[in-house]
């Protein structure tokens, strides 16, 4: 009796009769098709399904159509929210083409009439000269006609005459002037009381006047300047790649750039130069003063960059958590981050508690005494900043590993991998529960959070327990690492784009 295949088997059956080596090829590794799948690779394949096969009427009839159906609102629904968020971009692009046209134009006026000032300036002692000139031509002339009797004696005596007319007249204007000033302070000195009242409350007024419109000016002059930051964000980061660059080449280029960390902790800014590897010669450095610092200016940017990052999540998160109803952009942003910081059950307030930042104080003191000031083996070999145990990933075995242990220093392609894998290890880890909610009571209680007041919760990190936070707050205070904290990348700007 000949078995009745089902409607795959025959769809399976076809495929093995038309040779189609994708589906043979799932089938030797025993990975099961769906009928769906199946259809869609021998359609992919030209060959055509006979009606027969088909015995599904229901799902041909119904279930397709409105599977379809709704496909198309899915499609309609992201469209609808792509042209919004394409309306929204194009009403700030003009607001700040407006902008900057205004402040062009403004700064264009106030060149012109600068310029035009200056050519003035510059055309008073030309205009002076040549009266002289004029003049001096005209009189030498008209003095040597008088003694050639070139001329007539009438000419010659209405010449003389407007000679000293302009004479008096200028002697007449200087001493007027004179006059008027010595008669105007006299004036001021012999006023009563009263009149020196008016004076003050009528210079009074037009003072405070002023001082508004400089106020106003001030302000039109600071709106664009966050602004102009968007644009020159791209301009101001530098992403050094692994030229293995000597320390001295390294020193020269901070210098060049004017990187100081003087400077740094005076304006807490600092310059996105991200640095794909530590120098190989750093430790050659006879100045030890001067390899912590190199070893802090490489780290500084990387573990900033990475907080702003941090806190520009957390700052998505808490507008999400406080919406109703979220768009299905929003719903997969949620989800890749619920995977990144291993939140289960969806849990947002969990997610809230590890989305977090880490202090530059905790962070610096740690990779230094880790990476022994980016001199170590495994920071050199690896870009192992941290120290970070690994079992079954990539990594450098210890020279002086036990017997009977396998773990291994996880390496990293890059320093910032590293700093991103250390930072997902505190926000996530079970060993520093108690580190980030002694974070979260600070946020609570709106104070600083500060690496002085958390190192103690990381007697986990390290075999040696109490000991190891003793180091890192000794290393934190002698480095002076708590000058670092405020600091933010400079020209950086942090949005939050969200689709309502």
């Amino acid at each position: 009796m000949k078995k009745k295949l089902s409607y795959r088997d025959k769809l399976l059956e076809l495929a093995y009769i038309y040779n189609v080596k994708e589906i043979q090829d799932y089938s030797k590794r025993r990975k099961n098709l769906t009928t769906g799948q199946i259809e869609l690779i021998l359609k992919k394949n030209k060959i055509i399904i006979p009606k027969e096969f088909k015995t599904s009427f229901f799902k041909e009839n119904f279930l397709k159509p409105i599977f379809r159906l709704r496909s198309n609102i899915v499609d309609y629904k992201e469209e609808k929210i792509k042209d919004k968020n394409r309306f929204l971009r194009r009403v700030e692009n003009y607001k700040y083409d407006t902008s900057r046209k205004v402040n062009h134009g403004i700064n264009n006026l106030w060149k012109g009439m600068g310029a035009a000032g200056l050519n003035f300036l510059n055309v008073l002692p030309k205009l002076g000269e040549t009266v002289a000139k004029f003049f001096g031509n005209l009189f030498t002339d008209v003095f040597n006609a008088i003694y050639n009797q070139q001329i007539d004696q009438k000419s010659a005596r209405n010449v003389i005459v407007g000679f000293f007319a302009v004479a008096a007249i200028i002697t007449a204007i200087i001493a007027g002037v004179n006059t008027y000033k010595n008669y105007d302070f006299n004036k001021i000195k012999l006023e009563t009381k009263k009149p020196e009242v008016k004076v003050k409350k009528e210079i009074k007024k037009p003072e405070v006047k002023v001082k508004k419109e400089i106020k106003k000016t001030e302000v039109k002059a600071k709106k664009p300047k966050p602004e102009l930051r968007v644009k020159e964000k791209n301009v101001a980061e530098v992403i050094l790649p692994d030229l293995n660059l000597k320390t001295e080449t390294v020193i020269q280029l901070f210098k060049d750039v004017d990187y100081d960390l003087r400077k740094v902790r005076s304006d807490k800014l600092v310059k996105p130069i991200y640095f794909t590897q530590f120098p190989r010669d750093l430790e050659n450095l006879q100045s030890v003063q001067l390899k912590k610092e190199t070893f802090i200016k490489i780290v500084l940017p990387l573990i900033v960059a990475e907080n702003e990052k941090i806190i520009d999540d957390r700052k998505k998160l808490q507008i999400l958590s406080e919406k109703k109803y979220t768009s299905d952009l929003e719903k997969q942003w949620l989800r890749q981050k619920l995977l990144e910081y291993k939140v289960k059950k969806g849990n947002l307030s969990e997610l809230i508690l590890r989305m977090d930042m880490i202090p530059v104080s905790i962070a610096l003191a740690q990779a230094a005494k880790e990476s022994g000031w980016g001199t170590s083996r495994f920071a050199l070999e690896g870009n192992a900043i941290f120290g970070q145990w690994t079992w079954d990933g990539q990594g450098i075995a210890p020279l002086n590993r036990d017997g009977d242990k396998s773990h291994k220093i996880l390496k990293f392609p890059i320093l910032r991998a590293s700093v991103k894998a250390y930072k997902n290890n505190l926000n996530t880890h079970k060993s520093y529960f108690k580190f980030r909610e002694k974070r979260k009571a600070l946020r609570d209680k709106d104070k600083k959070i500060t690496g002085l007041a958390l190192t103690d919760t990381l007697k986990n990190y390290a075999q040696t327990g109490s000991e190891y936070t003793k180091i890192l707050n000794q290393i934190i205070k002698q480095n002076r690492l708590s000058d670092f904290e405020p600091v933010k990348l400079f020209n950086s700007v942090r949005q939050v784009e969200l689709n309502s």
